[in-house]
């Protein structure tokens, strides 16, 4: 089992690989990307109704400095290689690629998925990638916010307790 999610992981040039391989084969390729720090059910609901829409699941996972610019200093609060295992451990993810950068826009550009997802309350105008993933035919959707669950609020709750 360990190889197995461990082959979930990949760097840029086995994403790529894997994707044409998806790609000569016909299936649709889901893609989305998030910091996944401290996962909960929230991230688990989105991440299945995002796998559903198609036949492959790539998440971009933020990488531990991109995090820390986007969070502040005390993000993540999980290691790389822990938010990396457990996406991968999912059994609905197929694939997880990390990104230094602040958006993946690059990783988008890379992996030209046919199902660009984002959750929340986002205009797909300002979703980064979805110029991408439009121009090349395929499709950008917004998954609804599951209210009351987030890694924010899970922090502040750690951070009271003690």
């Amino acid at each position: 089992m360990i190889e197995k999610i461990k082959a979930k992981i990949k760097d840029r040039a086995g994403a790529a690989q894997q994707r044409d391989a998806w790609q000569q084969q016909g299936q649709k390729v889901v893609f989305t990307n998030g910091c996944f720090d401290l996962l909960h059910y929230g991230h688990i609901h989105y991440l299945a109704q995002a796998r559903e829409l198609g036949d492959v699941l790539i998440i971009g996972l933020n990488a531990a400095d991109s995090v820390r610019r986007l969070k502040g200093p005390n993000r993540p609060i999980n290691d790389e290689t822990t938010r990396l295992w457990q996406m991968a451990a999912l059994q609905f993810v197929d694939m997880v690629v990390p990104f230094e950068e602040d958006t993946p826009a690059a990783l988008i550009e890379l992996l030209k998925p046919d199902v660009l997802v984002k959750g929340g309350d986002y205009e797909i105008s300002s979703i980064v990638g979805a110029d991408t993933v439009l121009q090349n035919g395929g499709e950008v959707r917004v998954l609804p916010y599951i209210e009351g669950y987030s890694t924010t609020s899970l922090e502040a709750k750690i951070r009271n307790s003690s």
